[in-house]
């Protein structure tokens, strides 16, 4: 019998216990529920709050005491600091775009992108210089790199019809003769330092001289404005690549691309030594002309000499958009007349009687010597020839 009440009151007891335990959960229950709804009611009353106002305001705040920030809204010379003059840089802002939720002003991105090109490949500089996280620095310069792509072919790009004749003008007045009025471009190419990847494509971007870099081909007109690049092949390939001028104009390039006519006009220096008094002034004018796509080459080498004359420190993939960006803030200057003066380059100019190609084994419908011939007896009888080097009759 007393075992029998025992076992009746241990029940109560154990019912009782689980009766308090479920009332302890539901008023958990209950209480968390009510906390997640207090937070619901301050992230409401926040928004409303915030209601109006500029996002980017809120998460960022510009300190004009940073000494890089000063300089930039306080009207000061931007150019020892950017390399680039203000009227280049209002100009790039301008053709940018420039919708934003939130992140820092569109203007500060735009400097943190210029200052990390001009002063060389460091995140952790330009992110200490801007007093900013590194990642977000490098966020910074990937976005605004890729916007710059977005807009490469706006600010680089061939002349229209209308435009080549002022081009031909252009050369003309270079070469000091009318002979060379269908030139369309100077065309060359040069080798851009970086960090390879790993074996076995290590190989695949060690050039002639022995160091990795990719290629950058570029054409440009009597200004010195860039009217083509290619970016992005390894160091070994040469930079002899296909680019068309239009019809009857021709490119001018060094020893190191043959003498067209098909598929790529292009007209090239007599071999040396020269054989007549006529290849020798022929080489003579076609040197003066050319020079300019030397002179750019060297004046994008000076105004970014940390991205051009030591080995990038990014990936590969991503170098070749750098050195677009570079491009296009070349033909930017070049409209704005940001004048940078070419200083010397360590490296030996490209062409040379190493480089140069050998022409005697193209095809005739394929070779341009009979246009180089023409145009070389041009310079001292133009009289006698007709103005179009490319009629059928006189090839």
């Amino acid at each position: 019998m007393d075992r029998l009440v025992g076992a009746v009151a241990a029940g109560i007891l154990y019912l009782q216990a689980e009766t308090q335990a479920a009332q302890l959960r539901r008023l958990i229950r209950e209480r968390r529920a009510r906390m997640k709804m207090r937070e619901r009611r301050c992230a409401l009353m926040a928004c409303l709050l915030h209601l109006g106002k500029s996002p980017a305001k809120i998460y960022t705040q510009i300190d004009y005491s940073i000494p890089i920030l000063s300089i930039s809204f306080t009207g000061a010379d931007l150019k020892p600091a950017f390399r680039l003059s203000r009227p280049s840089i209002n100009m790039l802002l301008q053709m940018l775009p420039r919708e934003k939720q939130h992140g820092w002003n569109h203007e500060i991105e735009v400097l943190v992108t210029i200052y990390w090109l001009a002063c060389g490949a460091s995140y952790r500089v330009t992110a200490d210089i801007f007093s900013m996280p590194v990642a977000t620095v490098c966020r910074i310069v990937h976005n605004v790199i890729e916007e710059m792509m977005g807009i490469l072919h706006h600010v680089i790009h061939f002349p229209n019809a209308e435009e080549m004749e002022e081009v031909g003008a252009g050369f003309a007045r270079l070469a000091g003769n009318e002979a060379f009025r269908c030139t369309a471009g100077a065309i060359d190419g040069c080798h851009i330092r970086i960090l390879p990847p790993r074996e076995p494509h290590k190989r695949s971007y060690l050039n002639r001289k022995l160091f990795p870099s990719i290629v950058l081909q570029g054409i440009c007109d009597s200004r010195g404005a860039f009217l083509d690049v290619f970016i992005g092949n390894c160091g070994s390939v040469h930079d002899a690549l296909a680019l068309y001028p239009p019809a009857g104009y021709f490119l001018l390039g060094d020893g190191g691309y043959p003498c067209l006519r098909h598929p790529v006009a292009i007209m090239t220096p007599y071999r040396q030594p020269v054989s007549t008094q006529v290849e020798e002034r022929f080489n003579r004018h076609h040197a003066k002309v050319r020079n300019i796509i030397e002179h750019t080459f060297g004046i994008l080498k000076t105004r970014w000499r940390s991205i051009f004359l030591r080995a990038l420190e990014i990936r590969p993939l991503f170098a070749p958009k750098v050195v677009g960006a570079c491009c296009i803030l070349h033909n930017i200057c070049v409209a704005t007349d940001d004048v940078c003066q070419e200083e010397g380059d360590e490296e030996e100019a490209q062409a040379g009687p190493e480089a140069e190609t050998e022409c005697t084994g193209v095809d005739r419908e394929l070779s341009g010597a009979c246009i180089r011939a023409r145009l070389a007896a041009r310079l001292s009888a133009p009289e006698q020839l007709p103005a179009c080097l490319f009629e059928h009759d006189y090839i």
